[in-house]
C-alpha cells in the first residue's frame, strides 16, 4: 500500500488517464493472443470462450462526435465485461476509405491552390489523396484511445489495404461469374456536386418551401414542383381507379404547350403537342389534382412507371445539373433553378399556368454535401439482390440473428422484401477501382498475322471479347490491342459489406478467420442499418456460409436537449473530447451510459456528466477512506468472503448489472451502481464503521470497495484502474484482466437465458 500522503486528496484525470492507458497498451491485453487462460468461466481448462465484435469503421474523413462516443463506450462496456469474465476478447478496429467524403476533401484543398483532380491527372490525385490519408487518416483512431477503448491495435485494417483489396476483387468476381452483376442504363440519385451516383440511401429527405404549379395540360391542371421537368414528359398518368379520369385511360390527347424552339430573347409561343394518358398504381389520387406529368428520364418513380407502360424517355438535364438541347434552346444552358424561374414565367404569359401556391415538401439532397440531387438516366453497375435479400430474411427468420431491441425485426423484413438491385458503381476516383476492363475500340492486328485476307481478320477480330472481369490486366487473345480498366470505383458500402471477415483475412484461410469469425454482435445507430448491417448480414452468408455476427443492437440516437439533432453544420453538434478535456474521460462515459434508456433515444444532459465528475471523486474519497482504514492490511484468505448484509446486497448488484449489461441495458446498470456506491455503501455502511477499527470491518470494506471498482470498471475504467493500482491485495493484476465478481451459476445461465 502506498502512504496516504502519496494519493492526492483529488482525482486528476489529465494527469491519470494517458499514464494508464500506456500500461495497458505495454501489457499487450487488449490483443487476445496475450490474455491470461483457465479463468473459471472457461467450459475447456486452459481455453476461454471468445468474444468478438468488429467495430464500425469510422470515415478517414471523421471528427469524433457523441454517436460515435456512445457507440464505441457501449461497445467497450462489453468487451471490459467480457474481458473480465475470462473470454478471450478481440474487439477489431479499422477506418473506411470513404469514398465520396474523402475526395470531396481533398478536392476543396486542390481549389484552394487552384488546381483540380482532372488537372492533375489520376495517378497524381491519388497521391494526393494517400499523403492525406497518411496525415489525417488515423487521427480519429488515437481519439477513441482518448475514450479509453480496448481495441486490438495490432490488427487495425483500413478498407484500401492490399489484402482488403484482394477481398472486394474477389467478393466482385464471385458475384459477375454467378451473373448477378450486370451493367445497364437506369434513373439513379446523382450528386451534381459530387458528380456521381449516390445510394437511395445516402439521400436525406429535408423539408423546405417551395412552390407548386398548377399547369394546364389540355382538359387538366396538373400539379407539380418542378416545371422545367415538362420538357421531358412524355406521358400523364392517373390511377386506374379514379372515376374522374377512367375514360381518358389510352387516348392520345393535343394540347398546348411552350415552344421551347423560340429563343429566350424573343416572346414565348404556345405549340401544340400530343401526350398519352395511362392509368398506373403508382398515381396517388389525393396529391394534387390526381394527375401527374411522366418524365422517365428525371424521376425515379415516373422511369417505373414508363416501364411498366412502354413510354419513352427523353433526358434534358446533364451530369452538371444543367438543361441540354432535348430542352430546346429557349431553356438549354440553363441551371434547372433558372429553367423553372423561366418557364414558369413563359406558361404565366401563355395563360397556360392555373396557380401558384407556397408548399412546404422534402428535397432530395446528397448526405455528403449536400447539394440538391439530381435523378439521371446513368449507365452504371448493378448487384441483382432478389438471392442475396432472401439470404437474410431466412437468416432471421431461421433466427440466426436476433435484433435488439426486437422492434427492428419489421423494418428490416420490409427493406428486404422492397429491395431493388443495388447500384454499386461510382464515378469517383478514389476507392476500389472496378475490376472490369474494356477492350480498345479498334482491334489491332497481330505483327505475326499473316494472313491478307480481310474477311479472316474480320473473323478473327470477332472472337474478342469487349468486356473482361479480371483482378489483373487481361491480354487480347486474338490482336494486339489493349485492354482499359473502368474508370469507375466501387460503393464504399460495398467494400464495407465485407468487413466482419475481410478484417480477418478472407478470403484466405487464416488462422484467425478460423478461430474468431463468426463474430458474436454487432451494435450501430438506426441510419445505417440498411446501408450496412444488412449487406454484411447476406455478403456473410454468401462468402463464408455463416452469419457475421448473431446479435444486432441498434443503439439510441444522441441528440440536443431539446430533441433536435446534433449537427456540427447546424452548430448543434458537440465534441466528446471537449467535455473529457473538461469534465475527464470516465465522467464523460458515465454519464452517457447513465443517460441511456433501452427504446428512447438520448436527450444530451451535459449536467449528467457533471454528475459523472462528482461520482468520479466520491468513489475517489471513498477509496482514501477504505485505504486508510485497511492501513495496508488485507487479511481474507484467497477465496473468502465476508458476511455482512451489504455484502450480499453488493452479490444482488453484481447479478442485475450483469444481467443489464448483457442485455444491452447500460442505463439500468448505471443507476444501480450509482446509487449502491453513493447510498449503500458511502452513505451508510461508512458512516457505520467510523468507529469501528476490528479486522472482518477492514475485510469488508475492502472487499466491497473491490468489488465496486471492478463492477464499475467497464463503465469508468481509467479511475478504477488508478484505485485498484493502490489497494492492498495480494497477487493483485491489472484490473482490466481481473476476474468479474458473478458467480459461475449465473453465467451458465444468462449465457442460455438472456433475452438476445
Amino acid at each position: 500500500m502506498e502512504d496516504m500522503e502519496d494519493i492526492p486528496k483529488s482525482y486528476n484525470p489529465k494527469e491519470t488517464e494517458e499514464k494508464i492507458y500506456k500500461l495497458w497498451e505495454k501489457s499487450g491485453f487488449f490483443n487476445p493472443d496475450n490474455l491470461p487462460v483457465g479463468k473459471p468461466f472457461s467450459k475447456v481448462p486452459g481455453k476461454p470462450e471468445t468474444f468478438v465484435a468488429a467495430i464500425a469503421p469510422p470515415n478517414i474523413t471523421g471528427e469524433l462526435h457523441m454517436g460515435h462516443a456512445l457507440e464505441n463506450i457501449m461497445e467497450d462496456i462489453i468487451f471490459r465485461m467480457k474481458r473480465m469474465q475470462g473470454y478471450k476478447t478481440l474487439w477489431l478496429p479499422g477506418t473506411d476509405h470513404a469514398g465520396i467524403a474523402a475526395q470531396n476533401a481533398v478536392e476543396k484543398q486542390l481549389a484552394k491552390e487552384g488546381l483540380s483532380r482532372h488537372r492533375l491527372g489520376r495517378e497524381k490525385f491519388l497521391e494526393r489523396m494517400w499523403q492525406w490519408r497518411e496525415k489525417y487518416g488515423g487521427a480519429i483512431l488515437n481519439q477513441f484511445k482518448k475514450l479509453g477503448l480496448s481495441l486490438d491495435w495490432s490488427r487495425t485494417k483500413f478498407t484500401l489495404d492490399p489484402a482488403y483489396q484482394k477481398a472486394v476483387e474477389t467478393a466482385f468476381i464471385h458475384y459477375y461469374e454467378k451473373g448477378w452483376i450486370y451493367r445497364g442504363e437506369r434513373v439513379v440519385n446523382w450528386c451534381v456536386r459530387c458528380a456521381t451516383s449516390i445510394s437511395d440511401l445516402e439521400v436525406n429527405y429535408i423539408p423546405e418551401k417551395s412552390k407548386l404549379y398548377f399547369i394546364k395540360y389540355g382538359p387538366f391542371a396538373l400539379a407539380t414542383v418542378r416545371p422545367e421537368t415538362k420538357l421531358g414528359d412524355t406521358a400523364l398518368a392517373v390511377h386506374p381507379s379514379d372515376e374522374r379520369y377512367k375514360k381518358y385511360i389510352g387516348q392520345e390527347l393535343e394540347i398546348e404547350s411552350v415552344d421551347n424552339t423560340v429563343p429566350k430573347e424573343e416572346k414565348p409561343k404556345i405549340k401544340k403537342i400530343k401526350i398519352r394518358v395511362v392509368g398506373d398504381i403508382a398515381v396517388d389520387p389525393e396529391f394534387g389534382t390526381g394527375i401527374i406529368k411522366v418524365t422517365p428520364a428525371h424521376d425515379i418513380t415516373d422511369s417505373e412507371i414508363a416501364r411498366r407502360n412502354n413510354l419513352p424517355s427523353i433526358k434534358i438535364i446533364d451530369e452538371r445539373g444543367k438543361m441540354n438541347e432535348n430542352a430546346g434552346i429557349r431553356y438549354t444552358g440553363m441551371k434547372t433553378t433558372e429553367a423553372r424561374e423561366q418557364i414558369a414565367e413563359d406558361l404565366e404569359k401563355l395563360g397556360l399556368m392555373e396557380k401558384i401556391e407556397d408548399y412546404e415538401h422534402n428535397i432530395a439532397r446528397c448526405d455528403r454535401c449536400n447539394s440538391v440531387i439530381e435523378p439521371l438516366p446513368s449507365e452504371q453497375w448493378f448487384l441483382k439482390m432478389e438471392e442475396l435479400a432472401k439470404l437474410a430474411l431466412d437468416a432471421l427468420r431461421d433466427k440466426k440473428i436476433t435484433f435488439n431491441p426486437a422492434r427492428w425485426n419489421a423494418p428490416y423484413e420490409n427493406w428486404l422484401k422492397n429491395i431493388r438491385d443495388w447500384n454499386i458503381s461510382r464515378q469517383l476516383w478514389w476507392g476500389h477501382r472496378l475490376p472490369v476492363w474494356f477492350h480498345e475500340p479498334k482491334c489491332v492486328p497481330r505483327q505475326n498475322f499473316s494472313s491478307k485476307n480481310l474477311d479472316e481478320q474480320a473473323n478473327q477480330f470477332e472472337k474478342c471479347e469487349n468486356i473482361i472481369v479480371s483482378a489483373k490486366k487481361p491480354k487480347c487473345e486474338y490482336c494486339d490491342a489493349r485492354y482499359i480498366q473502368s474508370e469507375d470505383v466501387l460503393d464504399t458500402w460495398f467494400s464495407s459489406a465485407l468487413w466482419p471477415f475481410a478484417v480477418m483475412g478472407w478470403p484466405e484461410k487464416t488462422k484467425d478467420l478460423a478461430e474468431y469469425y463468426p463474430t458474436h454482435f454487432i451494435t450501430s445507430a438506426r441510419d445505417i442499418l440498411f446501408l450496412w448491417i444488412v449487406r454484411m448480414i447476406f455478403s456473410g452468408l454468401e462468402f463464408t456460409g455463416q452469419v457475421p455476427f448473431k446479435d444486432i443492437y441498434i443503439h439510441p440516437t444522441v441528440l440536443t436537449k431539446d430533441g433536435r439533432r446534433m449537427s456540427k453544420s447546424l452548430g448543434t453538434g458537440i465534441n466528446p473530447l471537449d467535455l473529457t478535456e473538461k469534465y475527464g474521460t470516465d465522467a464523460l462515459r458515465f454519464g452517457l451510459a447513465y443517460q441511456t434508456a433501452e427504446l428512447q433515444d438520448i436527450r444530451f444532459n451535459e449536467d449528467v456528466i457533471m454528475m459523472g465528475k462528482k461520482f468520479a471523486n466520491k468513489l475517489w474519497n471513498i477509496a482514501r477512506y477504505v485505504i486508510t482504514k485497511a492501513n495496508g492490511q488485507w487479511l481474507m484468505t484467497d477465496g473468502s468472503k465476508p458476511r455482512a448484509e451489504i455484502v450480499e446486497k453488493l452479490n444482488k448488484v453484481a447479478l442485475d448489472v450483469t444481467g443489464n449489461i448483457e442485455n444491452y441495458r447500460f442505463g439500468e446498470a448505471a443507476h444501480l451502481l450509482y446509487d449502491f456506491v453513493w447510498h449503500d455503501f458511502a452513505d451508510k455502511y461508512l458512516e457505520e464503521t467510523k468507529e469501528k477499527e476490528d479486522d472482518e470491518t477492514k475485510e469488508t470494506l475492502l472487499y466491497i470497495l473491490a468489488d465496486c471498482l471492478k463492477l464499475l470498471h467497464p463503465f469508468m475504467p481509467f479511475i478504477t484502474e488508478e484505485i485498484y493500482s493502490k489497494l492492498p491485495l495480494k497477487n493483485k493484476k491489472l484490473l482490466l484482466v481481473e476476474s468479474w465478481p458473478v458467480p459461475l451459476t449465473f453465467l451458465s445461465q444468462t449465457s442460455t437465458n438472456n433475452q438476445r
